[in-house]
């Protein structure tokens, strides 16, 4: 299939995501015979299955987007529509008997599990994350900012200011909370548990982000599709599955591969909550792989300043800051200085060269060093009684982690936030 037979199939392609015209370039080609020829896999998806994931960045949450459009910008206004929203969480929908036929089309798609969806492999998943510790904090953070290079990615969160100087760092920790929430055991099943609540929080406020930048003048459909579109959230579950857990055995996490693809399954159905619910699904781990192979032949490299921002921000939100004590400043500058050096590992260097990132060294040798004690906590933890004894220990290093560097705000997930500019 070619971009053409794509549009008579009337599936659409943002200009600025180049993969059409990518795959056909002699370096791609090169790098696809030498798989196809050595390894007998394919490089890319199918083209049935590259020309959905192109018109899925067209691809919104219309059941929460009717809600948020109908409450949270209607006339019940953001502060009662949260309100409800909460209760319902908590209590379920039946609780608000005022709520409009919106809110109930939203909860009836939140609260069904999908047919796909195994509760075992979910947990299964859950637990790795939880096994991570802080370590899947880091993880995300770096290998995210490979993609602020897109302006479809980087123009929404520039606009909306969240990941942008000084306020990075509070988003960061936002995200944190969300990947502690719905990683606690049975999370994403109980009724009223922070995982669930704090995934339709993040889900609203993703609608509301959307429908915001959408309007703003800066934003152009024909070359970026819908902000914060189907397809790039479904980019964000492979890299919270398939990406982070090849990332890490740089540094001596062992992750099997069926751990991944139950890695892979938690993070969908956690997708799911937040309104992920793509016209394709990738189940494999080759799957995930051609689509980032995808991604990656896609890029335009177009964010300019806005990307420069939210990637040169990120490290930075680590430095030590006016009015902490002497205690928080030294772990602020340690903290600096290991993102620094999980930057150098995980960053691609033709990315990080145009950006004025801290240097890596000495600190780097920091992680090689820790590779052998990585690699025998792994090992050692596949005894009896150890398993469950390490977890307990990262579930509370990452509470606590997290905790010492709110200093006491908590993580509001507001969809009522306006754009910067």
């Amino acid at each position: 299939m070619t971009v053409d037979s794509a549009a008579r199939a009337g599936l659409r392609t943002p200009t600025n995501f180049r993969y059409w015209e990518a795959r056909q370039e002699p370096a791609w080609l090169k790098r696809e015979t030498f798989l196809r020829r050595w390894f007998k896999h394919e490089l890319f998806p199918t083209d049935e299955q590259a020309a959905l994931l192109c018109d899925d960045l067209y691809g919104g949450d219309p059941v929460a987007e009717k809600f948020v459009a109908e409450v949270f910008f209607g006339e019940i206004g953001h502060k009662q529509g949260r309100a409800m929203l909460t209760k319902a969480l908590t209590e379920g929908i039946d609780a608000v008997p005022e709520a409009p036929e919106s809110m109930r089309e939203l909860f009836a798609d939140f609260d069904t599990v999908p047919e796909w969806v195994d509760r075992d492999r979910v947990e299964r998943g859950a637990a790795i994350w939880r096994r991570w510790g802080t370590m899947l904090f880091n993880v995300a953070g770096v290998i995210t900012l490979e993609i602020y290079t897109e302006s479809g990615v980087a123009t929404p969160l520039s606009l909306a200011g969240g990941y942008a100087g000084d306020n990075a760092l509070r988003r960061f920790l936002e995200s944190a909370k969300f990947w502690i929430d719905t990683s606690e055991a049975d999370a994403l099943f109980s009724p009223g548990s922070h995982g669930r609540t704090t995934a339709m929080l993040v889900r609203i406020m993703h609608v509301a982000t959307r429908k915001r930048v959408g309007e703003h003048s800066e934003w152009d459909a024909e070359k970026w599709g819908l902000p914060i579109s189907q397809t790039y959230m479904m980019l964000t579950q492979i890299g919270g599955s398939i990406a982070p857990a090849l990332s890490l055995w740089l540094l001596g996490y062992q992750t099997s591969a069926r751990e991944m693809r139950d890695l892979l399954h938690f993070n969908q159905y956690q997708g799911h909550l937040l309104g992920v619910q793509p016209k394709w699904r990738p189940t494999t781990v080759r799957d995930c792989l051609q689509v980032l192979a995808m991604a990656t032949a896609a890029r335009s490299y177009d964010s300019g300043a806005h990307g420069k921002e939210l990637i040169e921000s990120f490290p930075a939100a680590f430095a030590p800051r006016p009015g902490q004590s002497r205690l928080q400043r030294i772990r602020s500058a340690y903290n600096y200085r290991i993102i620094a050096a999980y930057c150098a590992i995980w960053m691609a260097p033709a990315t990080r060269k145009p950006y004025d990132l801290p240097n890596p060294f000495p600190w780097v040798l920091i992680l090689l060093a820790r590779y052998p004690l990585i690699t025998a906590v792994e090992l050692l933890r596949r005894l009896p009684g150890l398993k469950q004894a390490h977890e307990a220990l990262m579930v509370w290093h990452r509470r606590s982690w997290w905790e010492a560097q709110m200093d006491g705000r908590t993580a509001h997930f507001d969809a009522s936030s306006s754009l910067r500019r």
